[in-house]
């Protein structure tokens, strides 16, 4: 009955968020406490949840029990085939109330929401540029660090950012 009413009695004590479940409650705790009892065999990664640790361990044996229908493509997580199928349907259920863009992840319309609040939360501990993306702040990085990931096999002539590569690729496809 507590659904339908948005009842949500179990409340956290530490930052006051609220549950339906006592369950819920308890495995919430475990972000507070640092509670991680679930040790993987392969690379002792310790995890909270003995189902995290089920798909953890997915990392390891490579099982992709998820096929996606249209191409076969196939995931180890159902959630990321959920996420995969939008690409097939165009399906964009996530929508930016300052703008009407819509996404097909959460994450990319929280990302996005950043181009309206100016926030920058990506700080470089080099020079203290702030970028709105972790992705930017790592390839930012380069600059100071001299790493070049990307490399020609052609001509072994190395690069920082992918799209570096690819433009240079095509000089030697001339």
């Amino acid at each position: 009955m507590r659904i339908h009413t948005g009842e949500k009695p179990y409340e956290c004590t530490v930052c006051s968020k609220s549950f339906l479940h006592q369950y819920a409650l308890k495995k919430h705790m475990k972000t507070h406490t640092g509670e991680r009892p679930y040790t993987c065999t392969v690379c002792q990664k310790s995890l909270s949840e003995s189902s995290v640790l089920k798909h953890h361990f997915r990392i390891h044996t490579g099982e992709r029990p998820y096929k996606c229908t249209i191409c076969d493509k196939a995931f180890s997580h159902s959630n990321n085939l959920k996420i995969h199928v939008r690409v097939h349907t165009g399906e964009r259920p996530y929508k930016c109330t300052v703008c009407d863009k819509s996404f097909s992840q959460l994450n990319a319309l929280k990302c996005h929401h950043r181009v309206h609040t100016g926030d920058r939360p990506y700080k470089c501990t080099v020079c203290s540029r702030e970028f709105s993306l972790l992705n930017t702040l790592q390839v930012h990085t380069r600059v100071h660090t001299g790493e070049r990931p990307y490399q020609c096999r052609v001509c072994d002539k190395a690069f920082s950012q992918s799209s570096s590569l690819k433009g240079h690729i095509m000089v030697h496809a001339k």
